[in-house]
């Protein structure tokens, strides 16, 4: 029952992911230039997005209160080697072994489950949300005034005034908190997760290659192959 409480979990938040990704899509696809098809787009996506908010928290709601009742924690296979440096070296060994992917890529439909970032690894992740947590977080203990600057960088304030972080979680349409007064916003599709997880590397003059992305589709391969 653990396992099967663990998939259902599990793909509640890959719908919500793939739900944001096929939103992108569409919005891609219209012609911009044809003023009837962007008067379209826009209300679909007007409507598409209320629906999706709605749908976004009665599955966090069900997400917990499952959670809860049958103490089935999504983290509990996660492993990281940020604090021993053996099993950091164990884990990049084991994701070296998988195919790497830069987030340069196109992540639409896919799902991770591990990274290593500037020598720093982690696995058994099973969201883009997760991921996102997981290096945002990694990148504040390592500078934290820097990534707290960034609520103020013009590169992450949208053309309307949004924040990609800020100190309270007022203004933000679902918000990830990364210390007790800092947040991120994080109502985003796999390929959003990319784009500013990149500006985020730019700001802390990272190189992007710096970060690889191992994705659940390369390690279910894997195990295909050894049957």
């Amino acid at each position: 029952m653990t396992e099967r409480t663990r998939q259902i979990l599990e793909d509640l938040e890959a719908v919500r992911e793939n739900l944001l990704a096929l939103s992108d899509d569409i919005w891609l696809s219209i012609d911009h230039n044809d003023t009837q098809a962007l008067e379209e787009g826009v209300e679909f996506k007007r409507k598409y997005n209320e629906k999706l908010a709605a749908f976004d928290a009665l599955a966090s709601e069900i997400s917990g209160l499952v959670q809860q009742f049958t103490s089935v924690d999504l983290q509990a296979e996660e492993q990281s080697g940020a604090e021993d440096e053996a099993e950091n070296v164990r884990i990049i060994q084991q994701l070296n072994r998988e195919e790497p992917h830069s987030i340069d890529e196109d992540f639409t439909f896919k799902r991770p489950h591990g990274y290593i970032l500037d020598g720093q690894a982690a696995t058994g992740i099973t969201t883009w949300l997760r991921l996102y947590f997981l290096v945002l977080r990694q990148l504040y203990q390592r500078d934290r005034d820097r990534l707290r600057s960034l609520r103020d960088h013009p590169d992450f304030i949208s053309n309307r005034g949004h924040r990609t972080f800020d100190h309270t979680p007022t203004e933000m349409r679902r918000a990830l908190q990364i210390d007790d007064d800092f947040y991120a916003e994080c109502n985003l599709s796999a390929n959003s997760i990319r784009d500013c997880l990149a500006k985020v590397l730019a700001a802390f003059e990272i190189p992007k290659d710096r970060l690889q992305v191992f994705l659940r589709e390369d390690r279910d391969a894997e195990r295909e192959d050894q049957t």
